[in-house]
């Protein structure tokens, strides 16, 4: 008797663990779906507060290519640019770059840059800064933001690309300097990449697996 009641435990035990565990993946798989999608649906806000609809009648979000560059973009991994058009004249591009030296980590960035090279506007992807100090970067707790909106690389002159302490034109946060300097360092950098490969990327061909790669080398500043 005893012997089938340690059996029957047994069992209930791993029907009970079978059932939960399929609980634990169905949940696993519905909640990666939302982020999935809570992270597309954010992407695309940001890319119409960037480039509104207004000035394109290309499908934005799909017409885009992959590219490398370490020195200028931040990373050895592909990034994405995605690129504007209208009546199939280049608009603007959105560049995914990356800061690699935040102070809590890399900071992703959307950089939206208009045909002529002036600056679209600067969104945060990702960031791991320190709440309240390096987290100003965001646009629902600041406006700097927005201090990029308009700029080019002679709008300062490139030796001004900097913050104010250390020569610059942009402003630091009190008690945060690394976390505004490694994004103003990133989005210039990322205007120098712009301006090296404008024609390649907007004359690249579709599909994204068709990378534009570019060798990296050593570039100034």
């Amino acid at each position: 008797m005893l012997v089938k009641k340690m059996m029957l435990s047994a069992t209930l035990l791993g029907l009970f663990a079978m059932v939960g565990t399929g609980l634990v993946a169905i949940t696993y798989d519905n909640a990666k779906g939302r982020i999935a999608q809570n992270q597309q649906e954010s992407l695309q806000q940001s890319l119409r507060a960037l480039v509104p609809a207004k000035r394109y009648d290309n499908d934005f979000s799909h017409d885009h290519i992959l590219v490398h560059d370490r020195p200028l973009l931040g990373t050895s991994d592909p990034v994405i640019v995605y690129r504007a058009r209208k009546a199939g004249k280049p608009v603007a591009v959105v560049i995914e770059s990356v800061a690699p030296d935040g102070y809590g980590g890399p900071i992703v960035l959307l950089v939206g840059i208009n045909y002529d090279g002036t600056i679209a506007g600067v969104r945060v992807v990702s960031e791991q800064e320190t709440p309240g100090l390096g987290t100003n970067i965001e646009p629902d707790r600041t406006h700097w933001i927005f201090s990029f909106d308009g700029r080019s690389l002679h709008n300062p002159q490139l030796d001004k690309w900097k913050v104010k302490k250390d020569g610059g034109i942009f402003d630091q946060f009190t008690g945060a300097t690394i976390t505004p300097r490694a994004v103003v360092n990133a989005v210039r950098n990322t205007l120098l990449y712009y301006q090296q490969h404008r024609d390649a990327l907007f004359a690249a061909k579709i599909p994204e697996k068709n990378a534009v790669k570019h060798e990296d080398a050593k570039h100034g500043g």
